[in-house]
């Protein structure tokens, strides 16, 4: 099911400051921003290796990054996987028992087709899914 792992998200209150420490201090750089309206955050991915950081700021007060971070602070928020057929592996996954917080793919950054994985059914990480042409 699983190919690779596409990215891991980081939440932070900054987008501009965390990256200034990604691109500056650790040498990372950045493929650009962009602005996700659905979520309600502005993302930036750092490609390294055959993976990427994905930085998260949110757009909006009741956002769910913004919930995030007032809950748990900045840092880790989701780890996303490199699946093939996202809709078959949903139906998988559902069938297995597993609890979904997407039923059908979404739309995400850099044009992915996307589903979250409920942490209540993955020992408390927030899984994505994530389909790439």
């Amino acid at each position: 099911m699983i190919k690779k792992i596409d990215h891991i998200g980081i939440a932070v209150k900054d987008l501009e400051t965390a990256l200034k420490l990604y691109e500056e201090v650790l040498g990372l750089k950045s493929a650009g921003t962009e602005v996700v309206e659905e979520q309600k955050v502005k993302v930036a991915f750092l490609p390294t290796g055959d993976s990427e950081v994905e930085l998260l700021e949110s757009t909006s007060p009741d956002g769910p990054i913004a919930k995030y971070i007032a809950k748990n602070g900045e840092g880790i928020q989701h780890l996303a996987f490199r699946v093939d057929n996202l809709e078959q592996r949903l139906a998988e996954l559902k069938e297995k028992g597993i609890r979904l917080i997407d039923e059908k793919p979404r739309y995400g950054a850099g044009g992915a087709k996307i589903a979250f994985l409920h942490p209540k059914s993955t020992f408390g990480v927030l899984i994505e899914l994530c389909e790439r042409d």
